[in-house]
């Protein structure tokens, strides 16, 4: 999950933006004046800034300037400055992106997702074009499609993902994957396998991301 800080004193804007960024599921932080924002930036750790040039108290100039002594994080600047020599002084001060006021919040979601498709995140686990796992959140994409799993399920298809040249016995499996002893009974793990290719294949007759290797367990096929 990317992490926003979004500063602007205007509350209805920051209202409004922070709607739409929490139905993208982007955790999102508001200031309203400079001060607030210095003292959130500091104790935080933001993959985004998007920044009011006009603040109360401190000017969007001097906190992108005091961010950009410590952080590479990216900054988008609101402003309803549209003259071309102020453009120049935000990217001057270290902004990446510039919108003016007042803006389309669809234009300003559409860059915030061009910013983050260019930051690299080892939390992210990507195999043959087809599974994205989300470490941090849990969640878990099969092309493209959101698809929900139970604990084990998870740890079963993370294993596979982050060793996948190797054959995983059934008794391996258990081991690594399984809490409870009573867990721990012959093929239990066929079931879970089973259950897991419901969800992720598409067609379980032929599954193609999880193969059994007959005699021995099951590996990742991707």
């Amino acid at each position: 999950m990317f992490n926003i800080l979004l500063v602007d004193d205007e509350k209805k804007i920051t209202e409004v933006v922070k709607a739409y960024l929490d139905k993208e599921a982007y955790n999102t932080m508001v200031a309203h004046d400079g001060k607030e924002a210095m003292n959130l930036f500091n104790n935080n750790e933001f993959d985004l800034i998007i920044l009011d040039r006009m603040l109360p108290d401190i000017s969007g100039e001097e906190i992108s300037a005091k961010i950009r002594e410590t952080s590479l994080a990216h900054i988008i600047m609101l402003t309803a400055k549209t003259e071309e020599e102020d453009i120049i002084d935000g990217f001057n001060f270290g902004c990446d992106d510039y919108i003016c006021k007042p803006f389309n919040m669809k234009e300003l979601i559409l860059r915030i997702k061009a910013v983050f498709r260019k930051i690299p995140s080892d939390d992210i686990m990507e195999i043959g074009g087809q599974i994205e796992i989300n470490t941090l959140s849990h969640e878990v994409k099969v092309r493209k499609e959101d698809v929900y799993l139970t604990n084990t399920e998870y740890k079963i298809l993370l294993l596979m993902v982050k060793n996948p040249k190797k054959i995983f016995t059934r008794e391996e499996l258990l081991e690594l994957v399984s809490e409870d002893y009573y867990e721990k009974l012959d093929r239990i793990i066929d079931a879970h396998i089973k259950n897991l290719r419901q969800k992720i294949e598409e067609d379980t007759r032929k599954p193609k991301i999880i193969q059994t290797v007959y005699g021995v367990g099951y590996k990742l096929g991707l």
